[in-house]
C-alpha cells in the first residue's frame, strides 16, 4: 500500500476563485475521478471555474475561531455562534446597494457582507477609461471597506470565500467557517468567460480591482503592445484607452466590425475607422486559435487562418458568465443567471435574494450598473417585510464610453431588426431600428456632444 492511501483527503482551495478541490469528491467535470490525490493531478491541469493551473491552488483548512470584534482597519470578522442577521455575499457595487438600501430602512437589523476580495468601494465602469486618464487603482477607491463598514454599521468579512449555501439551515459555509443568516443575499457579480483558446495565466481579465491593478502595473511603465481579444463594449473602450496612453494596440474580433449585434453595420465601420485613425489596429473575422508564453515574458497568439503576432500583454474581453455552482448547491433556479422575481428581487427560494450582475430576468442575464440601486431598493424593502413599489425592469441606455466616437443606444437592438432610417449631420448619426410597425431602437453616435431627445 502506498503511504499516500493513509493520509486524510485533503482539500484545495483556489486562490483566484475560490473553488475547493475535494480529494476525496475528485473533479468529475474536469476528469478527475474520487479519490485523486492532489499530486496525481496533472501539472497543466486547469481550474474548471476560472481556468488558472494547479499551482494556484492551496491547502485548504477551515478557521474555527476568528474575530468576534472590530478587527484590523476597522474590518469585522466574524465566529461561530454570532446573532444570525442579513448575510450578502459580494462587496461590488450590487453588494453596496444592498446594504445602503437595508440600513436606510432598518438601523438596527444585523448585517454582515462577505467578500473574497479587499471589499472597497469603487465604480467599476471606470476601469475601461482610467488609464489614459492617469487615474491610477488608488485614485478610483471612493470608500474603504473599513470605513464603509463603520458608517453603516455593518460587519465585513473580506479575503473569505463562500463554498456553499444550505438554504434548509440558513447557513453559509465559508472558507473561515459557517455563518448563520435570516435572510441571505447574492451580489457575486459574474466573471469573465474564457475561451479555451485563452489561458487564464496568459490573459489578463479587468472585470474586477485585482485584474486591474495587475495590468495597470505592467502597462504605467512605458509602452507596450497590446493585444484585447474582443471587440464588444469594455474591448472597444478599452482599445481606444490603451491607445491613447501611447500602447500599441490591436483588438481581435470574430465578426468583421466591432459591436456587431449592438449597432448597425455602417456605425460599426465608423466606429472601427476612427480607432485606426488613432493609431489601433483592428484584426475582424479573426478567431485566436491559441496563445504560447514565451521565456522573454512575450506572448505569441496564433489564428485559425494561420497568422500569428507577438505582443507582450493579452487582455480578454470575450464577454460575462454567472458562476452557477454556489446557486445549484443551495436548490436556486438558474438559467442564464440566478432567477429572480423582478418585483422583490427574490429567489425561487423564500428568504434568499439576488441583484446585479448574477442574476436573469425571463432568462436574460441584468449586466447594466443603471438599475443596481432601484433593484437594491426593492430587495430591500422585501427583505425586511416592507410594502414597496415593485422594481420595474426594462432595458437601461447604453453608453459607449470612447471619447473619439461616443455611441448611445435606446432599446435592445435585434438580429432580425432593421435599420432602417438613418440621418448624418454635422458629423452625428441617429439611426432606428424596427421590427415590423415597432421601433424597438434608437442609436445616436458620434460627435458633436450628444443631445438626446
Amino acid at each position: 500500500m502506498n503511504a499516500r492511501d493513509t493520509l486524510p483527503w485533503r482539500r484545495f482551495l483556489c486562490r483566484a476563485c475560490g473553488l475547493i478541490y475535494d480529494e476525496e469528491l475528485g473533479d468529475e467535470d474536469s476528469g478527475l475521478a474520487p479519490g485523486t490525490r492532489f499530486e496525481e493531478i496533472p501539472d497543466d491541469w486547469m481550474c474548471p471555474l476560472c481556468g488558472v493551473t494547479k499551482a494556484d491552488f492551496e491547502p485548504y483548512e477551515v478557521i474555527a475561531e476568528a474575530l468576534a470584534d472590530e478587527g484590523q482597519d476597522g474590518v469585522v470578522t466574524v465566529k461561530r455562534g454570532t446573532e444570525p442577521g442579513i448575510v450578502i455575499v459580494g462587496a461590488g457595487i450590487a453588494g453596496w446597494s444592498a446594504a445602503e438600501a437595508l440600513r436606510a430602512l432598518d438601523r438596527n437589523v444585523p448585517i454582515t457582507m462577505v467578500t473574497a476580495c479587499e471589499g472597497d468601494r469603487y465604480h467599476k465602469p471606470e476601469i475601461s477609461v482610467a488609464l489614459s486618464r492617469n487615474v491610477t487603482p488608488h485614485d478610483m477607491i471612493r470608500d474603504s471597506a473599513a470605513d464603509s463598514a463603520r458608517r453603516l454599521g455593518i460587519r465585513v468579512v473580506t479575503g473569505t470565500f463562500v463554498v456553499g449555501v444550505s438554504t434548509q439551515r440558513r447557513q453559509l459555509r465559508t472558507t473561515r467557517g459557517s455563518l448563520s443568516y435570516t435572510k441571505l443575499i447574492l451580489a457575486q457579480g459574474s466573471r469573465p468567460a474564457l475561451p479555451a483558446s485563452l489561458p487564464a495565466h496568459l490573459c489578463w481579465r479587468v472585470n474586477a480591482m485585482a485584474g486591474w491593478q495587475g495590468l495597470h502595473a505592467r502597462l504605467s511603465h512605458g509602452a507596450r503592445r497590446v493585444a484585447i481579444v474582443g471587440a464588444g463594449m469594455v474591448g472597444v473602450e478599452l482599445a481606444e484607452d490603451f491607445t491613447r496612453a501611447g500602447h500599441e494596440v490591436t483588438l481581435i474580433d470574430i465578426n468583421g466590425a466591432p459591436l456587431r449585434g449592438l449597432v448597425p453595420r455602417f456605425v460599426a465601420e465608423q466606429l472601427c475607422a476612427t480607432l485606426e485613425s488613432m493609431g489601433c489596429r483592428f484584426m475582424g473575422g479573426t478567431k485566436v486559435a491559441r496563445v504560447d508564453g514565451k521565456a522573454d515574458g512575450v506572448k505569441q497568439i496564433f489564428t485559425t487562418d494561420g497568422r500569428s503576432l507577438e505582443v507582450d500583454e493579452v487582455v480578454a474581453a470575450t464577454g460575462l458568465q454567472t458562476e452557477s455552482r454556489l446557486a445549484r448547491s443551495a436548490g436556486l433556479e438558474f438559467n442564464n443567471g440566478i432567477v429572480v422575481d423582478a418585483q422583490g428581487m427574490q429567489t425561487s427560494l423564500p428568504g434568499v435574494y439576488a441583484l446585479g450582475d448574477c442574476i436573469s430576468i425571463d432568462g436574460a442575464p441584468c449586466r447594466f450598473i443603471e438599475p443596481i440601486a432601484r433593484q437594491a431598493n426593492a430587495l430591500a424593502h422585501h427583505a425586511l417585510g416592507l410594502s414597496h413599489a415593485a422594481y420595474e425592469h426594462g432595458t437601461p441606455v447604453v453608453r459607449l464610453k470612447t471619447r473619439a466616437f461616443p455611441i448611445v443606444v435606446h432599446g435592445l437592438p435585434r438580429a432580425d431588426g432593421i435599420w432602417k432610417t438613418e440621418h448624418d449631420t454635422h458629423g452625428r448619426i441617429v439611426a432606428e431600428q424596427w421590427q415590423g410597425t415597432e421601433k424597438i431602437a434608437h442609436l445616436e453616435a458620434g460627435r458633436p456632444t450628444l443631445q438626446l431627445a
